[in-house]
């Protein structure tokens, strides 16, 4: 049995009209509606880094967030694999010791289920649709392909809709703007870490993550910090 006419119509409902930029967080928000989760979010892949794109709400940007700390987790995985990755049962069984230490982080928000499915085609994967749910369970074969159908639009949308918005004057903000600028701190942040322990790229970004994992803080808030100068890492950090 294919995807139901009726998802169908309520996905292209969702973003008909919708400008480019807010493509992503409408699906979101149809994901939640459409399947049997509590929160959407989605990631662009970064050099090292998932960037977040949007969340259909704050424990859905909260877990985002966690994963880009981490460096691990459903989503990083899918991500790195371009295959979906359905964990079911965080606070339990083989899916809490698959990212023990984010699964400790996503139940400690009261999320049990995670199912990650790849944005791209073929072997390129662009980024992550993660949907997120307060109850262990796995999707059906129709809920399944329903994400799926939503992952696609996304991917479309990502991959094909013009960077700005119709009616934007030339020389406007892309609506990636913003998403780069947040991805840019980091690795700006990175640069200085180096300069400041005299180390080689993975060793910073793994520093910035262990120092924020360590402080409960996200990379890009402890990134910011850095780049203000309100915090230095000195060799013994």
């Amino acid at each position: 049995m294919g995807v139901r006419p009726s998802d169908a119509d309520l996905i292209a409902e969702g973003v008909r009209g919708a400008p480019p930029r807010e493509v992503p967080a409408r699906l979101c928000a149809v994901a939640v509606r459409l399947l049997p989760v509590n929160g959407a979010s989605a990631s662009l892949r970064g050099d090292g880094v998932p960037v977040r794109l949007c969340a259909s709400g704050e424990r859905a940007g909260r877990m985002a967030e966690i994963q880009t700390t981490l460096g691990d987790g459903p989503c990083v995985q899918a991500a790195a694999t371009g295959a979906p990755v359905l964990a079911r049962d965080l606070a339990a069984g083989a899916d809490a010791g698959r990212w023990p230490v984010f699964a400790q982080q996503a139940t400690a928000a009261g999320v049990r289920a995670v199912y990650a499915l790849p944005l791209g085609t073929g072997s390129v994967c662009v980024g992550t649709l993660d949907l997120y749910r307060d109850t262990p369970g796995g999707l059906t074969g129709r809920e399944l392909r329903t994400a799926e159908l939503v992952a696609g639009v996304m991917t479309r949308a990502l991959m094909a809709l013009p960077q700005t918005a119709p009616g934007d004057a030339p020389g406007d903000a892309s609506w990636l703007d913003g998403l780069a600028a947040g991805h840019d701190e980091v690795f700006q942040a990175v640069g200085m870490i180096m300069a400041q322990l005299g180390v080689e790229a993975d060793e910073a970004l793994a520093r910035l993550r262990a120092h924020a994992f360590a402080h409960d803080r996200t990379v890009g808030e402890l990134a910011r910090d850095v780049l203000a100068h309100r915090h230095h890492f000195d060799a013994p950090d």
